[in-house]
């Protein structure tokens, strides 16, 4: 029974480390990782950010996938008055490690945006990213299905794999726009404070060669996201709701998300005097269609924020995984207004 499970592990793994439409990876915090979901998001909401992420996952099947990403985002002419529009910039980094057989993946991207401002609460945004990839594999240890022959694995059967390189890189182009609506004032006692992020994105527009094996045509195919989410004040009272849809497709398959955060604010801090601060903790819940539920605790801490999440597994892949999906968390440092419902002293006017 072991060795069958130890099979079925091998094949899920081969299937997705060389499926002939390579897939993206994913955060379930997407609006924490805001270059992998649209380029236009450079710079909307905050003069200036910097966003560590880290994501495990399927522990339950060889070695977990593990990810890890970094970003830093900011806006060029912030401190200029009378501006018809917001130029913004930013870098964008990620390593995915995925498998027994270590196939890792590092982007490094550039991302540029510009705002336009239509009034004094929205902004219509287009974003371009440019980024340069590199894929490595280890097959020094690896186990193929061909190797199986009926009671166990031979490592002396050919693996019948023709690899044309360990490793390769390749250039990657994407874009984006972005509506962005934020409401601005309002009293402390009042938390009316509302934002509304509207996008669409498409990557690897270029559809890069994407592949280990010795083939003609096997290409990274488009990704198409799509979404909507908001920060919504409950009026007369200390709590936030952030609800949000998410979409995504890539040759053919599809991700939809849905959920709601719900955040209660500890302490509003004093704008005044600084000697305190704002402090907010959230509660949220997603559902990742036919994938997962996706748990999530966050906590704000004036500049700060840090984030967790956890996937329960309800996939296919229940009686291999026994419903362990994956653990996530990000750490953010959001310099500005633009982070939510920080710093509301006796009156706030958010500036875009």
């Amino acid at each position: 029974m072991k060795l069958k499970m130890r099979y079925i592990k091998t094949i899920i793994l081969f299937i997705c480390a060389f499926s002939g439409h390579a897939q993206d990876i994913h955060f379930s915090q997407f609006e924490y990782s805001p270059m992998n979901l649209n380029p236009a998001l450079v710079g909307a909401n905050s003069p200036m950010q910097g966003i560590v992420n880290y994501r495990n996952q399927w522990s339950r099947i060889g070695n977990p996938y593990q990810t890890i990403g970094a970003s830093i985002d900011g806006r060029f002419n912030e401190n200029k008055r009378m501006k018809k529009g917001i130029i913004a910039g930013g870098i964008n980094f990620f390593n995915d490690k995925a498998g027994t057989i270590n196939v890792s993946t590092n982007i490094v991207s550039l991302n540029l945006a510009y705002h336009l401002i239509l009034d004094r609460e929205s902004t219509l945004g287009v974003g371009l990213q440019c980024g340069f990839g590199q894929r490595s594999i280890s097959t020094s240890g690896a186990e193929w299905a061909s190797q199986y022959d009926g009671v166990g694995f031979n490592s002396v059967m050919s693996s019948g794999e023709d690899f044309n390189s360990p490793s390769f890189s390749y250039m990657d182009v994407g874009a984006g726009m972005l509506y962005t609506y934020k409401m601005k004032g309002g009293y402390m006692t009042q938390n009316i404070q509302k934002r509304v992020n509207v996008g669409f994105a498409a990557f690897h527009l270029n559809t890069p060669d994407y592949s280990f094996l010795d083939k003609q045509g096997e290409q990274l195919a488009m990704r198409f996201s799509g979404f909507i989410n908001a920060d919504i004040g409950i009026k007369n009272t200390r709590g936030i709701l952030q609800p949000g849809l998410y979409y995504h497709r890539q040759a053919g398959h599809q991700e939809i998300m849905i959920g709601t955060n719900y955040g209660y604010i500890i302490h509003t801090g004093s704008k005044a005097t600084g000697f305190t601060r704002p402090i907010t903790a959230y509660l949220g819940f997603f559902y990742r269609l036919k994938d997962a539920a996706v748990a999530r605790l966050m906590f704000e801490y004036d500049l700060f924020s840090l984030g967790f999440a956890y996937d329960i597994n309800l996939s296919d892949l229940t009686s291999v995984t026994k419903s362990i999906g994956g653990f996530e968390l990000f750490l953010r440092y959001n310099l500005g207004d633009g982070g939510g419902f920080r710093n509301l002293g006796k009156i706030n006017r958010h500036r875009f």
